[in-house]
């Protein structure tokens, strides 16, 4: 039964829940569900909120999930709501109610949003990671041809004579660019959302640089309704994504050229 389903007398129609079900893509972020449950555990434990015991079976528990689901025993259920219910269902199953304390001083709002920061955080250094290495091909081919004459282009017009690594540095800088993008937009993105509750944080006494510190976050947000309900940083990658998508696509359509009749190279 859906979490919210609580007060209805009958089945809803499987459309309904289709339509409310996001595990088919949110299902992507089960490592940074878990991580982040962990840590969660981890902190309530130190505050003695929870006991040793349950932190113990909630934390061999979630990494048995884990394991279970990276090694190709434990498949997800399509019929789960979220991820997040998906991973906390299957922890009660396997420890029983250790498993529902785990949600203590959580609300789904902040554990959401945590998520998506670590996923994010994860793929930004991704792509950074594959964009330095582009920039160190180009670099090194740029290095290979200081006295490679070839004429400069404009508007398909033959201009004036520059280097082909004069051309091919261009790139190279349109790249660190949008890695300089990325890193800025890694610094705002960096900051953990836990312990905003559903967005006015929660009566027991956690510690949230803590849980901040084990998730390797520069610190906590410091607004709990800004973080549960905010997505800039979101669309700020987007949008150094798509820049350097730009860059790339113009790469790429150049040595489509290149490799046309027309330029016979």
């Amino acid at each position: 039964m859906a979490m919210w389903a609580g007060r209805f007398q009958k089945e809803v129609d499987e459309k309904v829940n289709d339509f409310n079900s996001s595990i088919s893509f949110d299902s992507r972020m089960y490592r940074h569900d878990i991580l982040g449950s962990i840590a969660h555990a981890t902190m309530l434990e130190e505050q003695n909120i929870i006991s040793p015991a349950d932190r113990d079976a909630i934390v061999d528990g979630l990494n048995g999930i884990l394991n279970d689901i990276e090694e190709g025993h434990l498949a997800f259920d399509p019929t789960a709501e979220d991820i997040h219910m998906f991973v906390e269902a299957e922890l009660t199953r396997r420890i029983g109610d250790a498993g529902k304390r785990l949600h203590t001083a959580r609300s789904r709002n902040d554990q959401v949003a945590l998520d998506i920061r670590l996923y994010l955080r994860d793929e930004v250094k991704e792509i950074l990671s594959l964009t330095k290495e582009l920039i160190r091909v180009i670099c090194d081919m740029a290095k290979e041809h200081t006295e490679t004459i070839m004429p400069g282009y404009t508007h398909l017009q033959r201009a004036q004579p520059i280097t082909f690594a004069q051309h091919l540095l261009a790139y190279g800088f349109m790249l660190l660019r949008d890695m300089e993008r990325l890193n800025d937009a890694y610094k705002r993105l960096n900051f953990c959302p836990l312990g905003s509750g559903a967005l006015a944080g929660t009566t027991y006494p956690i510690n949230r640089k803590r849980t901040a510190a084990l998730l390797l976050f520069d610190g906590p947000v410091l607004n709990s309704l800004d973080g549960v309900s905010d997505r800039d940083y979101c669309l700020e990658i987007c949008s150094a994504i798509a820049i350097e998508m730009m860059h790339l696509s113009r790469f790429s359509e150049e040595i489509i050229l290149w490799c046309s009749w027309e330029f016979k190279i």
